[in-house]
C-alpha cells in the first residue's frame, strides 16, 4: 500500500477539525488536574497549521516539508511544552519522507515510530508518568511488533491504536510525576491525562484517513 501528499494533507486538515471538535473536552480534561488551556493550546497551533496550509503549502507535494512545517508552526503559534513536542515529533517523521511525495506501508511504520520516539526524547517522560508517553510508547512498540508479523500498515495501525487507547486510559490511575500537574500528587489520581487523550485522537484520525481513502 501507499498513502501520498494528498491523504497526508487530508489527515492534517481532519486533525484541525477534530481539535476544534474536541477543544472543550481537552479543556475539561485539564481542568482536573492542570490549567485547563490544553483544548485552547491545540486549537491556536493547529488553526495556524491551517492557515499555513491554506496560504504556503496549496501546492507543497513533499511530504518531508509538510510535516516540519506543520511541525514548526505548531510550535510559533503556541511556544508552550507540547509545542516542542509536537515539533520534534513532526521533524522526526519528516526525516523518514524527505523528498518523497508517496511513502509506502513501511515507511509510513517507520514515520510513526520516529514520531514517537522523537516526543519521548524530547520530553524525557516515560510510560507510568502520565504524559503523551503513555499513548505513544505502547502505540509505537505495537505498531512495530504488528507490522514485522503481517507486512500489512492497515492492520498495524489499527492493532498499535488499541495499545494506544489502553495506555491513555491507564493515565487515570497513574499520579502524575512530569509537569504542572505533578504538583497535585495523590489529587491527580482519577484523571485522564490531556497530553495522552489528544495525540491519541490525532493518532486516530491518520487512521480515518487511510479508511476515508480506501488505502
Amino acid at each position: 500500500m501507499e498513502i501520498s501528499s494528498v491523504e497526508f494533507k487530508q489527515f492534517l486538515y481532519g486533525v484541525i477539525d477534530m481539535v476544534e471538535e474536541q477543544k472543550d473536552y481537552f479543556c475539561e480534561l485539564d481542568r482536573k488536574i492542570g490549567d485547563g488551556d490544553h483544548g485552547v493550546t491545540m486549537s491556536i497551533g493547529w488553526q495556524a497549521v491551517k492557515e499555513k496550509l491554506n496560504e504556503d503549502l496549496q501546492d507543497e507535494t513533499d511530504i518531508a516539508k509538510l510535516s516540519i512545517t506543520a511541525g514548526k508552526t505548531f510550535l510559533s503559534a503556541v511556544g508552550s511544552s507540547v509545542g516542542p513536542l509536537y515539533a520534534t515529533g513532526f521533524m522526526r517523521g519528516a526525516k523518514v519522507a524527505k523528498g518523497k511525495d508517496v511513502l509506502t506501508g513501511e515507511e509510513w511504520k517507520d514515520y510513526w515510530v520516529a514520531f514517537a520516539n522523537g516526543i519521548q526524547e524530547r520530553g524525557q517522560a516515560k510510560v507510568g508518568d502520565k504524559t503523551m508517553v503513555d499513548t505513544l510508547a505502547p502505540f509505537a512498540e505495537k505498531l512495530e511488533e504488528a507490522y514485522a508479523e503481517s507486512n500489512d500498515f492497515y492492520k498495524a495501525f489499527e492493532e498499535a491504536l488499541v495499545a494506544g487507547e489502553v495506555g491513555m486510559k491507564s493515565t487515570i490511575d497513574i499520579v502524575s510525576k512530569l509537569g504542572r500537574s505533578s504538583r497535585l500528587g495523590e489529587r491527580s489520581l482519577g484523571a485522564q491525562d490531556p497530553g495522552a487523550t489528544s495525540i491519541y485522537y490525532i493518532l486516530n484520525m491518520f487512521f480515518e484517513t487511510m479508511k476515508q481513502a480506501n488505502v
